[in-house]
């Protein structure tokens, strides 16, 4: 019963992960359409509309991984299932990391000192 429950568990996240990736690429790209054909210019929103696709493929990223820890838990601590994990992770990882400076303009150590951070 604890088995089956963590494997939806873990497909939940999953599908959770993609759906928000998916949602908040749409999302973001039909709000840039909108604000680019209603105030006539592109220039000016493209930087909000790359941080909100940052932002969302961040979150459903971060998604993933939850749902691949709990599904490698359940397939016991083999070491190819570890192996599997760890090369996720790191793939992940580096992503999330390439997103988080694309979308903040700096390293997630240093923070700028004004108090002007969203």
């Amino acid at each position: 019963m604890f088995h089956t429950s963590m494997n939806y568990a873990a497909m939940t996240l999953d599908i959770l992960g993609v759906v928000v990736i998916c949602t908040g690429v749409a999302a973001t790209t039909f709000l840039f359409l909108y604000r680019s054909w209603t105030y006539k210019g592109i220039s000016k929103f493209y930087v909000q509309y790359r941080r909100g696709m940052g932002k969302s493929i961040l979150l459903g990223l971060e998604l993933l991984v939850a749902g691949d820890i709990i599904m490698t838990t359940l397939h016991g601590f083999e070491l190819n299932h570890l192996l599997v994990l760890g090369v996720l992770v790191l793939i992940r990882t580096f992503l999330s990391f390439a997103l988080e400076i694309e979308i903040n303009g700096h390293l997630p150590w240093k923070r700028p000192q004004d108090n002007d951070i969203d």
